[in-house]
């Protein structure tokens, strides 16, 4: 039995750009990161700590020293794609989800 989700088909996803998804109640941004024509994709709760808002999503995405990062669209903190880590607030880290493109679907391991 699959504990994969289907999210969305990956074109549904602007490339460097994040989208929101309601999976269980929980709101998680999806990235889709590209660089060299090759995908990646991260999920990590769209919840900002620190301004208590659901918008993680539409943060820029960006990279400090080998992290890919999401910046917070309002106080501007910085949080690790791979593994939901505050890089200003080393004490604050995001919840993070597995997840993968099947047949130009992305899923989320429930």
């Amino acid at each position: 039995m699959s504990n994969w989700k289907d999210i969305c088909h990956i074109d549904a996803i602007v490339p460097n750009a994040g989208r929101c998804a309601l999976i269980d109640g929980e709101q998680v941004a999806i990235f889709r990161v590209q660089k060299s024509g090759n995908d990646t994709v991260y999920a990590l709760h769209n919840h900002d700590p620190f301004s208590k808002a659901n918008v993680l999503s539409r943060g820029i995405i960006g990279s400090i020293a080998d992290r890919v990062v999401v910046a917070s669209p309002i106080y501007k903190q910085h949080f690790c794609l791979q593994t939901g880590k505050c890089i200003e607030e080393q004490d604050t880290q995001l919840k993070t989800w597995q997840v993968r493109v099947e047949n130009e679907m992305v899923q989320l391991s429930a």
